[in-house]
């Protein structure tokens, strides 16, 4: 096929990659920890542990789960903590004990919780103490043999680690009553480990680094098996993309989105682990006055987010007196980044906020926007170093440049497919190698690749489809307008009629004054039938607008 993208590569961006150089993560990281073993890896509560203290502790963890546990390669465990010093040190704890890491949100509910426990077969699980009692009502309906608490200040020394731990707990209340058994408490796992001796397991491209669950859009969440070659494979593909930009040794990311997130997981934490850079763990970014605050404690040169989160950051008192004078990368990605809000970012920041795309089957990264770009360009950028994107429509033809249909990708950070789902599996990855990605997409002649909408989110009016992102875009442009969600809802003489669930930014904003607004940048067809106001949007935990539940909620012919 023709990669006609190669053409708008940045000077220094190779068209393909060596994704075979380590044989797994633990590998390829092991070599940065022991490079950079004095420098900072990661910070949170003002505290940091630098590579060297990583790199022990996780040793210490390792040794503890194989040789007390009894936990051997290819078993499951669970961790269940926010952005905090204690999961960097488990996540590589885990892989060097040869064990295949689930990474479970914690606000996940009971039902949510045990789904994904029996579902993966986890039998151990790290779980902070704030979440407890979830575990405590689904533990005796899954496989968990050994459970291993956390406390929010474990890894914050003293005397702050007690101070932590006896806000959170007693004057914040954040730790619900619970029950649980035979607990092991993770300081007591490192102390114990630390006397133990570690037997490195063989460990190869093809064997499983994690089972990541999709958010469960479409029925329950399935689990996408990512092997170390394939997250080594987008490790590598994001390094060869950033390298003509950051230096080794030198960066410091603001990490934000939770780690057990994909996009956290393999662009913050792996990539710029392996660069040498240090990562700020933000554990609670929803208080954006505290975040705006410990942001302008440090000077910062790279962070990601997803659009709600910049838009929150650039509505927060206090954002645009930060100091930018170092920031060189901002990337949106997890959801489209809107046009009002990246201009925004631009004028405040100095920086352009740049676009990529990807998605749990592709570890994530399959397309980014080049870092060399002075502005938003409406794209989620060009297929990176060794991946192939392509426009398929249902009898699988690839289409010309310009036409919209399906977006489907290959290259070696593709999923090898959904936990003991077969069938799901090959209705998502084809015979050739595609991932089929659900996505609605378009490729210009310069190999920009435009995400038009999902699948499933089109709505049909009269015949005609409607993007929801291309309606979002439109309103949020409204000065008034702090957040939109654009769905169908059923109209007997259209078949689908577009409804608007907006979140005011001014309260004497009209429905009238949207529609007027609306009148004058979309075509008939386009525009919103009825206009729902509401107090916030149902978002995921990291931020993303939940279109099914906004659908659940707002999904009837009403409003005004």
């Amino acid at each position: 096929m023709s990669k006609l993208w190669l053409a708008s590569y940045p000077e220094g961006v190779p068209a393909e990659v060596d994704c075979t150089r380590y044989p797994s993560l633990v590998a390829m990281l092991d070599e940065s920890l022991a490079r950079f073993a004095g420098r900072p890896a990661f910070e949170n509560f003002g505290v940091r542990l630098s590579y060297a203290e990583i790199d022990r502790l996780s040793r210490a963890f390792a040794a503890y789960l194989q040789r007390e546990l009894g936990l051997a390669k290819g078993d499951r465990i669970a961790l269940m903590i926010p952005n905090l010093l204690q999961y960097p040190v488990a996540l590589l704890g885990a892989w060097r004990a040869g064990l295949v890491v689930v990474n479970t949100n914690p606000l996940y509910t009971a039902r949510e919780l045990r789904h994904q426990l029996r579902d993966s077969g986890a039998r151990a699980i790290l779980i902070c103490e704030n979440f407890a009692h979830t575990l405590a009502e689904c533990i005796h309906e899954t496989t968990i043999e050994h459970v291993i608490m956390t406390r929010m200040g474990d890894l914050l020394g003293f005397p702050k680690g007690l101070v932590v731990d006896f806000v959170v707990k007693r004057v914040k209340k954040l730790v619900p009553p619970y029950h649980l058994e035979h607990v092991i408490g993770f300081k007591r796992a490192l102390a114990a480990g630390e006397g133990l001796t570690l037997e490195p397991p063989d460990l190869e491209p093809d064997d499983l680094a994690c089972l990541q669950y999709t958010g469960g859009t479409t029925g329950l969440a399935k689990g996408a098996m990512l092997s170390h070659g394939n997250l080594v494979a987008n490790v590598t593909q994001a390094g060869a993309w950033l390298n003509p930009v950051i230096s080794e040794g030198e960066e410091l990311i603001v990490t934000a989105l939770p780690l057990y997130h994909i996009f956290s997981l393999t662009a913050n934490c792996l990539t710029f682990l392996k660069e040498g850079a240090l990562n700020l763990l933000i554990t609670n970014p929803r208080d954006m006055p505290g975040f705006v605050k410990l942001l302008g404690g440090v000077r910062f040169t790279v962070i990601t987010g997803v659009n709600t989160l910049f838009n929150g950051l650039l509505n927060t008192p206090g954002f645009d007196s930060l100091d930018f004078s170092r920031l060189k990368v901002s990337l949106g990605g997890g959801m489209a980044v809107q046009r009002p809000v990246a201009e925004r970012w631009k004028t405040v920041t100095g920086c352009p906020l740049l676009e990529a795309y990807g998605l749990t089957e592709t570890s994530p990264a399959a397309c980014m926007n080049p870092l060399d770009l002075k502005d938003y360009n409406g794209a989620v950028g060009l297929p990176i170093p060794s991946t192939e994107c392509q426009i398929q429509n249902e009898a699988g033809a690839a289409l010309a440049e310009g036409e919209a249909d399906e977006l489907c990708v290959r290259g070696p950070q593709v999923m090898r497919g959904y936990w003991q789902r077969p069938e799901e599996t090959a209705k998502c990855v084809d015979g050739q190698g595609w991932l089929h990605t659900g996505d609605i997409a378009v490729m210009d002649a310069r190999g920009y690749v435009r995400i038009v909408d999902r699948i499933k989110d089109m709505i049909l009016v009269s015949g005609f489809n409607v993007y929801p992102n291309e309606i979002e875009e439109v309103v949020a442009g409204h000065p008034e307008v702090l957040e939109v969600g654009a769905i169908g809802v059923p109209d007997q003489a259209k078949g689908e009629a577009v409804k608007l669930v907006v979140v005011r930014r001014n309260p004497e904003l009209t429905a009238q004054a949207l529609r007027d607004y609306c009148k004058t940048n979309l075509t008939g067809y386009k525009r919103p039938h009825y206009i729902q106001f509401a107090q916030e949007l149902p978002k995921s935990n990291v931020g993303k607008i939940l279109r099914r539940e906004l659908r659940e909620r707002y999904g009837q012919p009403t409003g005004e």
